[in-house]
């Protein structure tokens, strides 16, 4: 059996923190009971005959494990609670609901302080790291056996019907999901004849009735090339000379968005090298299976600008069509001559000084699996006996999950977020006195995870901005401070202060305190947004030259009214606990978020989400921020207009229900069916209990209500739905912890501000 560890440590690892959060998964051969080994294979079954029907996984494999683990934290089992249409919640009832969900959410509860959760649903996160592992020939060291089962099992998982693969695992198929899939599964032995349905078949059917492989994105066509399935002469350029470029330029890469620098960089590296991995039996047959046209007889310039329209979510203007097309047939030649090869020597050497400084900050688990698995091969490139080489195989474990769907990559984990969100879900309920341990757990995680020292040396010159003070996504060691985790875990342990020592532990140092306000204060642009990782570095008209066909919103920092609201809250609370510390500023950052977060409301009363779906997510933020400054529904149209959005969406089932089509289509789009989703319902009910909708008409929060009170499952959680976050317009991420915290905290808020008032 698979099982979960938990902050443990191994070689080549480096650690800030004793690795808390750190969370992977080994396979036990001999764990488990028979019993629970068939469990396991049944629920395994389960989740393939139900595959088209419910496509994302309930992480029942981590389940089983911790509430075995956790058996004595589970409290009294609490009998169900129903509630008919029309009857009124009863205070016992609720309290009896609330009891069963904060005893489940406890018993999931890891050692170290944190929930471990899935944080994955993109398609194109295991093929990089399978073919990174493939050309360094280090696959069969880093990908057991049942490593390799298990990313077959998930691949073949969320196939779609017609046999390709998605951007994401609830998205139509897509030549570059489709492309990489295939080959994944070719990489790891599968063959077009196996069983399956015939699956690898009707894949390279999709693909071929589609064009071929010529028609995968920019990404694609570089993994393609890495692989030596396609040639670098049918790439956009990378020039890894613009790292050479005056700092002052508008398109140095320095400007970049964080992600997209870290993915750049070393791309841009492997282009510049030309880099191709050995060209085995298994290579040359894919590039005959990938294929309309004989591999040798294809125009790989015209190939070049070829990408199918279900890829195309983004454009690129004119402009940089022809500016990639002189860097390719001027610029390349001439880097490739003496003595203009000593620039190109010259840039490559910059771009991986750029990314062994991202590897040492990052403990070698990088800021996202993208540029993870080209660093890797980077690294290798550059010595294939280095320490750097084998530090980044000892961190990949790390991007590991394994559910009943199988094994997937996850964009790097959400730890620190999910704490976050989860103290104050489980302060909300007002039953603090039965969930101490499990606050004072999530509190020594919250202490243990704040960074606590900028990233070394000059690191403004890295192009690296302050850290010290700062939460990350996921854990300390990975080391990139976001403005929303800082001022949700900032509130969290703010919250925790104001109890007594003896019962959740020690508080947090002030100076902790500081420095988190610190972080969140720079990161304020002038318009009053808040960015997540870095202060704007680039013009907004910069954006328009994104070469990521298939995302848009990554090239450059932006502000987001998500983050605003987060920073705003935070701020509040702790400008109540330390009037006097940077009193001024604190109340100028405040006043100009808020007016950021009027500002960007839509004519409908909405906010347009860009890290969840969509507008029921942002709607929530911004209702939190605006209630944060001392609006309320008297004194604020905006929330009033906010309150008229939200319940204009509610559907007869008494919940809401928003599919990820609102965040490609920007047009508020229901799920199919007009189906309810237990989390995104919660969104919207936080939302009108906030702006005060109770005091005007308060049945559609009790109606809201009883939906999530009847949702509730016999052991106290709540079913899996629909995926609910988004990132960059066009693709999807999971939190599974969201379909517990959420209705959680949804039905506290509700017991304190709608019941008790």
């Amino acid at each position: 059996m698979w099982k979960l560890k938990i902050a443990e440590g191994g070689p080549w690892l480096i650690t800030g923190n004793n690795y808390v959060g750190r969370q992977h998964w080994e396979f036990d051969p001999d764990a488990g009971t028979p019993e629970e080994r068939a469990h396991v294979e049944q629920l395994r079954r389960q989740f393939s005959q139900n595959r088209f029907r419910i496509k994302q996984s309930a992480d029942l494999l981590m389940i089983l494990q911790l509430r075995k683990e956790n058996e004595n934290r589970r409290g009294e089992i609490v009998a169900p609670f129903k509630v008919k249409e029309r009857e009124e919640i009863k205070k016992e009832g609720l309290i009896k609901t609330l009891k069963r969900g904060l005893s489940f959410f406890s018993s999931i509860q890891a050692h170290d302080g944190h929930w471990p959760a899935e944080s994955a649903g993109p398609l194109f996160f295991i093929p990089p790291m399978v073919i990174a592992l493939y050309v360094t020939g280090a696959l069969p060291e880093v990908l057991g056996p049942e490593h390799q089962k298990e990313i077959i099992r998930y691949t073949y998982n969320h196939q779609n019907d017609d046999g390709g693969w998605g951007l994401h695992i609830e998205g139509p198929s897509t030549m570059f999901g489709s492309t990489l899939n295939y080959i994944t599964l070719r990489l790891l032995g599968e063959g077009l004849d196996d069983s399956h349905n015939s699956a690898l078949a009707r894949a390279r059917k999709w693909i071929l009735d589609h064009g071929g492989a010529i028609g995968v994105p920019s990404w694609g066509k570089f993994w393609l090339s890495v692989l030596g399935v396609y040639e670098w002469s049918g790439c956009n350029p990378l020039p890894p000379e613009l790292w050479l470029l005056p700092k002052l330029s508008p398109i140095h890469p320095g400007k970049l968005l964080c992600y997209s620098r870290g993915s750049y960089t070393p791309m841009s590296y492997l282009y510049g090298k030309k880099f191709v991995g050995r060209i085995s039996s298994l290579v040359q047959s894919l590039r005959q299976e990938l294929y309309t046209d004989p591999y040798y007889q294809i125009n790989w310039n015209l190939a070049r600008g070829n990408v199918i329209k279900e890829d195309v979510c983004h454009t690129h203007p004119w402009l940089q069509d022809i500016l990639w097309g002189f860097l390719q047939h001027v610029g390349e030649p001439i880097f490739s001559c003496w003595p203009f090869s000593m620039v190109r020597e010259k840039a490559l050497k910059v771009a991986m000084e750029h990314l062994h400084y991202e590897d040492e900050n990052s403990k070698y688990i990088c800021i996202g699996n993208a540029s993870k698995a080209a660093a890797m091969i980077a690294c290798w490139l550059e010595d294939r006996n280095s320490q750097a080489f084998n530090l980044h195989l000892a961190r990949i474990p790390d991007y590991f999950w394994v559910a009943e769907d199988g094994l997937k990559v996850q964009g790097f984990g959400s730890q620190s977020w999910d704490v976050a969100f989860a103290v104050q879900a489980v302060i909300s309920c007002n039953l603090t006195e039965e969930n101490l341990s499990t606050l004072r757990r999530a509190h020594d995680f919250l202490k243990a995870s704040q960074v606590r020292e900028n990233p070394s040396g000059n690191f403004a010159k890295m192009y690296r901005h302050i850290s010290k003070g700062a939460w990350t996504f996921s854990t300390q060691d990975h080391g990139w401070q976001v403005s929303d985790c800082t001022a949700e875990a900032l509130e969290a342990a703010l919250l925790l202060s104001e109890m007594s020592p003896s019962l959740v532990g020690e508080r947090m140092e002030t100076e902790c305190f500081y420095d988190a306000v610190n972080v969140i204060l720079s990161l304020q642009s002038n318009n009053g947004g808040i960015t997540p990782w870095e202060p704007v570095r680039a013009s907004r008209w910069l954006e328009k030259f994104n070469p990521i066909e298939f995302l848009e919103d990554c090239f450059v920092e932006r502000e987001y009214v998500e983050c605003t609201s987060s920073v705003i809250q935070s701020l509040q609370l702790f400008k109540k606990l330390y009037p006097n510390h940077r009193r001024k500023e604190i109340n100028n950052c405040i006043s100009k978020g808020m007016r950021y977060i009027e500002d960007t409301q839509n004519l409908d009363g909405s906010w347009y989400g860009y890290w969840g779906i969509c507008y029921t997510y942002a709607t929530w933020f911004a209702v939190e921020g605006l209630v944060a400054c001392g609006k309320s529904y008297k004194n604020s149209s905006a929330l009033r207009k906010a309150c008229e959005f939200l319940l204009s969406k509610k559907l007869p089932n008494g919940g809401w229900g928003e599919s990820y089509l609102s965040c490609q289509n920007k047009v508020y789009t229901n799920l199919e069916g007009n189906r309810a989703n237990l989390v995104q319902t919660a969104w919207a009910l936080l939302s009108l209990i906030k702006a005060g909708q109770a005091d005007i008409d308060p049945s559609p929060i009790h109606s809201g209500m009883r939906l999530l009170i009847n949702a509730q499952m016999e052991d106290g959680d709540f079913p899996q739905q629909e995926i609910t976050g988004a990132f960059m317009k066009n693709c999807l991420l999971n939190f599974s912890l969201y379909r517990n915290l959420f209705p959680i905290w949804a039905l506290g808020e509700y017991r304190i501000h709608v019941l008790h008032a």
